[in-house]
């Protein structure tokens, strides 16, 4: 598995344990939650660097990323998704979006690659249609 694949799979876990605890989003916050994340969990140091991007930056943009995903995902409302669903989108719409590193395309197949592995198999064609959809809109 390579290293970018580890920092998202990280920002994942963070992300659904952040979002399953109603943790606030301040820069400080995720800071120290990060900080204590990492002393719970086997954390790679090569992973971290990245995954902490993605964490930053989703946390900073995540009213942005979730009125994209409204806006793309008819008949289901961001919060009713599930935890892990809505946060594999999150990480991809981010780095559609804010990371040059990382093509769109790129983006899209690791979403549904960790798709594979955290959720449940229909899980990757709704997570693909949903990023289909934003990526059109952000390329425009």
């Amino acid at each position: 598995m390579g290293l970018r694949r580890k920092s998202r799979e990280f920002a994942l876990q963070f992300l659904f344990s952040h979002d399953f605890q109603g943790r606030s989003s301040a820069p400080e916050d995720v800071d120290q939650e990060i900080n204590v994340f990492c002393r719970s969990f086997d954390v790679g140091d090569k992973a971290l660097p990245y995954g902490e991007e993605l964490i930053h930056g989703i946390c900073t943009h995540i009213d942005e990323i979730d009125a994209l995903l409204a806006e793309h995902s008819h008949h289901w409302r961001v919060e009713r998704m599930s935890l892990v669903d809505r946060n594999i989108l999150r990480i991809a719409v981010y780095e559609m979006q804010h990371c040059d590193q990382a093509p769109v395309q790129v983006a899209i197949n690791e979403a549904l690659e960790i798709a594979k592995r955290y959720s449940i198999g229909e899980s990757v064609a709704f997570i693909n249609g949903i990023l289909d959809a934003v990526q059109v809109s952000v390329n425009r």
